[in-house]
């Protein structure tokens, strides 16, 4: 279970199509702060280490943790901080840490001295926007030294194909997400579909994360509010394994720019 986040920088260059909407830039306008500003997160760099007054991790035993969810892991600007990121990874061998980068070009010159093989607590995965993107990065990350390997198509914003890079049996999980915020480029339902029964075909995980703001199925364009877009994925169906239980809609938000449903940003203070 993906739980908890950790961003030890913040801000980011746009770098490809997928970036052209980029989620972070629109959160960090809420705030009046500039996306592209790039600096060292100081209150949280070491959460990985810190500990309750009990002595006990903050971050506990058996945890996954994303991390640089508002920048990218590989992003040049950081290359100064990143050896510090990756002490504290290697120090907190029973947490999983889950890497994502659109830069497969810059990895294997960023790794730790001792890396070897890979570490057994990291997965990395590659943004693969379209198959252009998947075409350029995939086979980096095929030839990559990483235990555990996966792909995320978000936003994806044309059909993609995955079945040969799946065939190759290095990777254990697709993600699929459509864009958000001030992003409007559709999601179609037959391009998740595909990329679900390829993982189907290849028996690898596969996660409908989200219809993004426009969905398109049957020929029929569906405008869905934030707060509904997993929710409408889950009940595709379309998840390896299946999803179980109750279906939970995040609250709605009445006043700020995406009036029907909540941004998702707690700086605003118009959420009470």
């Amino acid at each position: 279970m993906l739980d908890i986040i950790w961003n030890p920088w913040h801000g980011c260059s746009k770098y490809s199509e997928g970036c052209e909407h980029c989620y972070m830039y629109y959160l960090d306008a809420q705030r009046e702060k500039d996306g592209s500003e790039i600096y060292k997160v100081k209150t949280n760099f070491n959460l990985p280490l810190k500990k309750h007054r009990d002595g006990e991790y903050v971050i506990p035993s058996g945890s996954t943790v994303m991390v640089c969810m508002t920048s990218d892991f590989f992003l040049k600007e950081a290359d100064e901080w990143r050896e510090e990121v990756w002490n504290m990874i290697r120090t907190r061998s029973d947490v999983t840490f889950w890497l994502q980068t659109k830069r497969a070009e810059r990895v294997a010159n960023n790794l730790p001295n001792d890396w070897g093989d890979g570490w057994e607590n990291v997965i990395m995965v590659f943004t693969t926007e379209n198959q252009k993107r998947a075409d350029e990065r995939l086979p980096i990350l095929i030839d990559l030294p990483f235990k555990h390997k996966g792909i995320m198509c978000a936003p994806m914003i044309s059909e993609i194909t995955l079945d040969k890079y799946l065939a190759s049996g290095c990777f254990e999980m697709v993600l699929v997400d459509g864009e958000n915020y001030d992003g409007n480029r559709p999601l179609h339902f037959e391009w998740v579909e595909r990329l679900y029964k390829e993982c189907l075909k290849n028996n690898i995980n596969f996660n409908f994360c989200g219809t993004g703001n426009v969905f398109i199925k049957d020929n029929k364009t569906y405008n869905i509010p934030k707060a509904y877009q997993k929710v409408m994925a889950l009940k595709s169906k379309l998840q390896i394994p299946q999803v179980e239980g109750e279906i939970k809609i995040q609250a709605k938000c009445r006043t700020c720019k995406r009036r029907f449903s909540c941004n998702g940003c707690k700086w605003c203070g118009k959420c009470k």
